[in-house]
């Protein structure tokens, strides 16, 4: 009778130690797929293209006669005829 009983609890152990490390296992692929969408979006929201930037010299809502200047913004250069 004793032998029966500690190879049941065996078997009951075992049972338990298969379950948490399945539940683990399902949690994790949980967590990994929603980092995964999360990095996904990310990433395809930081390929959207900027607005573009108006590069002309305006004053008092006309535009300056005579002046050209000419600077780079960093994305490329500006000639402001």
């Amino acid at each position: 009778m004793q032998n029966i009983r500690s190879i049941f609890l065996a078997l009951v152990g075992i049972a338990v130690f298969a379950a948490l490390a399945l539940v683990t296992f399902s949690v994790t692929l949980t967590v990994g797929a929603a980092l995964t969408v999360l990095m996904a979006m990310r990433a395809l929201s930081l390929k959207a293209k900027p607005a573009p930037i108006r590069a002309t010299v305006r004053k008092n809502g006309h535009r300056q006669q005579g002046n050209m200047r000419v600077w780079n913004d960093g994305r490329g250069t500006i000639i402001d005829l």
